[in-house]
């Protein structure tokens, strides 16, 4: 089984990012996958120096998790056509040391969701570049924007609704598990 790290790129408690985040687990794929939720919520700014050793515990404890996993998925809103600024920071945080950094070969996919009518398009450009100059091994050729994404949500329940999309959204998860298991022969 393998175990995969969830980080949504939101810190608002009613995202619609954590209630995808949030239906992930639910996906009927448990014989497959565990799930664990990385929170960036306590990060500080990237600072260098303060980035010594194994930094501030937050950023430790973070890192640890990072490593703790087979592959990530990240999940996450587009801000001004753009990253979200906290989850540049997380991943800036997750790129040091370079040498020894926790995204250094991990697997990781990228899915987002906004009200908007082109899904997460640009961030998630920007993410994957983020990504891929820390030397994490993207998933290649499968991309999930989520768009109007208020219409298939139940806000109530804090989870994706919307069958088609909880179609894809399976789809997309189960191609980043067969992604981890395609990175383990290349390491």
């Amino acid at each position: 089984m393998k175990k995969i790290g969830i980080i949504v790129g939101s810190l608002r408690e009613q995202s619609y990012n954590r209630m995808i985040a949030a239906t992930v687990p639910e996906l009927g794929l448990e014989e497959e996958a565990a799930y664990e939720y990385i929170s960036i919520a306590d990060l500080p700014l990237y600072n260098a120096d303060i980035d010594v050793g194994d930094g501030p515990e937050a950023v430790r404890l973070y890192r640890e998790a990072i490593r703790g996993v087979d592959g990530l998925l990240i999940v996450s809103p587009e801000y001004n056509s753009g990253t979200p600024g906290v989850l540049k920071n997380a991943l800036d945080w997750a790129s040091t040391p370079t040498r020894t950094a926790a995204l250094i070969h991990k697997p990781v996919g990228v899915v987002g969701s906004t009200p908007g009518p082109k899904g997460t398009i640009l961030s998630q450009q920007q993410i994957r570049q983020t990504l891929e100059a820390t030397q994490a091994w993207v998933l290649p050729f499968q991309k999930m924007y989520i768009s109007q994404v208020m219409d298939k949500v139940d806000a109530e329940r804090g989870r994706l609704t919307d069958e088609t999309t909880l179609k894809y959204l399976k789809r997309y998860v189960q191609t980043l598990l067969g992604w981890i298991d395609q990175s383990q022969g290349l390491k």
